[in-house]
């Protein structure tokens, strides 16, 4: 059955993987709502949506804030009447040793990237167990496994897998199911401003020899967020090319 006329927030939408997604899943047939903190990157992603035809509205806010995931939840059910996918995609990053991490680093790494999902869930799920239906895609990362200078975003992402199994049994009776994908090296904005040795040495640490491309990602949102998927909760699915099969300090 698709995606087709269901309500879908994707968070960080205003770039990258987030974009690939939130233009996925309205080709798709869903009604799509971009969120991201920056204005223009909003109004840019809603007009491309916009242009290929698809339902679409556009949210600023920063959903490590309480009071705007609430408000952003309640300002997609006062424009469409219901919330049935949440892909909770926005993430930062601010990768340093152990002893050239500051707190600062490791707070607003974990707000972010752990308590913006469990804000923005809570925000979401009184909705969905009124209707009786959520499909709720958590995007973590293949770092998860562990990486040296990631110590912060490693155990966001971390938390991240573990607050999605936790929500899948929570939830499971209120035909909500919970799931999480971790990607690995994807092309992105991020991606092609490294130098071009890193970016090589990068590709050959790959087993399949490339790069992932963010519409990859959004394959695997599509997946967990049909409504034909509802046997399939608590689960995290890697779309990395295979590393993650290799030990966490494979190069």
């Amino acid at each position: 059955m698709g995606v087709q006329n269901r309500v879908a927030i994707v968070t960080g939408s205003g770039s990258g993987l987030g974009e690939a997604t939130a233009m996925m899943l309205a080709q798709n047939g869903a009604k799509v709502v971009v969120n991201d903190v920056v204005p223009e990157k909003v109004d840019q992603v809603v007009e491309k949506i916009k242009a290929a035809g698809g339902e679409v509205m556009g949210v600023v806010a920063d959903i490590s804030k309480k009071d705007q995931a609430q408000a952003m939840a309640k300002q997609v059910v006062e424009r469409f009447g219901r919330i049935d996918i949440l892909v909770n995609n926005a993430g930062i990053s601010r990768d340093k040793g152990l002893l050239k991490l500051t707190e600062e680093d490791w707070d607003i790494v974990l707000n972010v990237n752990l308590k913006g999902p469990f804000l923005l869930t809570q925000a979401v799920v009184p909705y969905m167990k009124e209707q009786k239906f959520g499909r709720i895609v958590n995007i973590a990362s293949r770092a998860y496994l562990g990486w040296p200078t990631q110590a912060n975003y490693a155990s966001s992402k971390g938390g991240l897998v573990s607050f999605s199994r936790s929500m899948a049994l929570e939830l499971a009776k209120s035909q909500i199911t919970v799931n999480c994908i971790a990607p690995g090296l994807i092309r992105t904005p991020l991606y092609d401003a490294l130098p071009e040795n890193i970016k090589e040495n990068l590709v050959k640490s790959q087993p399949t020899g490339t790069i992932g491309k963010p519409e990859d990602i959004g394959y695997g949102v599509l997946f967990f967020a049909d409504d034909d998927a509802d046997y399939v909760t608590g689960q995290t699915i890697f779309i990395c090319g295979g590393k993650s099969v290799l030990s966490s300090l494979s190069v």
